[in-house]
């Protein structure tokens, strides 16, 4: 089944083109018809199985199409509620990518950083609005954000916005809503108390059920350092200065955080591009030309961005943040190693990410080799509850990306090239 099959609008179709995006995913395939017939969708699926594109696709159709039937001053007609600011970011940046050529917009409100801009954004008028549910409420309450027009709603990883203790923000968000509207609801898990919160959100729904990326290939070998938040770009170098690495996707977890990774490798004189949501269509297109000429050495990339590469003969991935979702591991190691080549991933891991790895590992049924040849191993413990409430307020001062951080020390390991010797 192509795109085409799906009954989506040219302008759509013609970013999907674009992106290099023909053939959609499972939950797609499932749930972009039923969207787009105004059925109301519990689906249960994973991030790294499409799930964004299969709402996202249809909203901006029904928009589209309402806008064609009615010039009217924007108001915000569809609501996303997601648990983190790096899901939000992502999301927005899918509706952006998929929306370029029908004029709707979009924007995202996240906490950890000043308003000022989300609120300008809100000024100008949107039509669909990305948020996590703690700044949503916030500038509803000053009065930025209503939600009387609001006809197409998602709730996306409801699992997870629980397990944060969302669910109160969740109840004051619904109660605020329209009667009259299409719903979405997106799990990973469906224990009982996220089958009683969907009772409450949707109306007769139709399951959507989808089976999660749990097994990365065979042919890629997998290596792991454990390191301190200050010493992951010294360790980065020191892994770099092996010169059998020839080319290497590396994976960041934010725009932010790719930009400076980049600028730190150029510094070093090693040959990086980055590319994620904010480079121009343009500019990602060269960097990653580049990188397939060989050109460059490091590409940087974040999940959202890397999604269309497909590159051959790709050997290395390095993961210099540690996913927050264990499924989306295995889509990024599993760009190299293709067509049954021999593929290494690297990961780096900061205390506040020793979780994650547990859950990669949990996943996919394998501990992941610990290289114990480090110049900088892991000594610091993750933060107290308290340490970690302080360290947000001063994120929130110095107006920084959570990961972001000045980096120091230097590093260098071959053990995982052994095999190749």
């Amino acid at each position: 089944m192509q795109f085409e099959d799906l009954k989506i609008i040219e302008p759509i179709l013609k970013a999907l083109k674009e992106e290099k995006y023909s053939v959609p995913t499972s939950i797609q395939e499932k749930a972009i018809p039923l969207i787009i017939n105004r059925k109301d969708v519990l689906g249960s699926a994973q991030t790294g199985t499409g799930k964004t594109a299969a709402f996202a696709i249809p909203i901006l159709q029904h928009l589209f199409l309402d806008r064609q039937r009615n010039i009217s001053p924007r108001k915000i007609n569809a609501l996303i509620i997601t648990p983190t600011r790096e899901l939000a970011i992502q999301i927005a940046e899918s509706f952006s990518t998929y929306g370029k050529f029908t004029g709707i917009k979009n924007t995202v409100i996240f906490g950890g950083v000043t308003q000022g801009r989300q609120t300008d954004a809100l000024r100008r008028g949107v039509d669909i609005l990305v948020a996590t549910p703690g700044r949503l409420l916030d500038l509803m309450n000053q009065g930025f954000v209503r939600l009387n027009d609001i006809e197409y709603f998602v709730l996306d990883e409801a699992d997870r916005m629980l397990d944060m203790g969302f669910i109160h923000d969740i109840r004051k968000i619904i109660a605020k809503l329209p009667t009259k509207r299409q719903s979405l609801f997106f799990s990973a898990t469906m224990p009982n108390n996220i089958v009683e919160l969907s009772k409450k959100i949707l109306k007769n729904p139709i399951k959507v059920e989808v089976s999660p990326v749990s097994s990365a290939a065979e042919t890629i070998h997998q290596y792991l350092y454990y390191t301190n938040r200050l010493s992951k770009k010294d360790l980065l170098l020191y892994i770099l200065q092996d010169t059998r690495i020839e080319q290497v996707l590396l994976f960041s977890r934010t725009k932010h955080g790719a930009d400076k990774i980049a600028r730190y490798l150029k510094k070093q004189k090693i040959k990086t591009a980055a590319i994620h949501g904010d480079k121009a269509q343009n500019k990602r297109q060269k960097a990653l030309k580049q990188f397939k000429d060989g050109e460059i050495r490091v590409l940087v990339a974040t999940d959202i961005a890397a999604r269309g590469i497909d590159i051959d003969k790709l050997k290395y991935v390095i993961n210099y943040d540690i996913p927050n979702i264990a499924e989306t591991y295995v889509h990024r190691i599993g760009r190299g190693g293709r067509a049954g080549d021999e593929g290494i991933s690297i990961s780096i891991c900061e205390p506040e990410e020793n979780a994650y790895i547990k859950d990669i590992e949990k996943l996919i049924n394998l501990k992941i080799e610990i290289i114990n040849e480090n110049p900088f191993p892991q000594t610091d413990n993750p933060m107290t509850a308290k340490e970690k409430q302080v360290f947000e307020k001063e994120k929130t001062r110095r107006k920084q990306e959570y990961f972001a951080t000045k980096n120091q020390n230097r590093p260098n390991s071959s053990k995982f090239n052994r095999r190749n010797n």
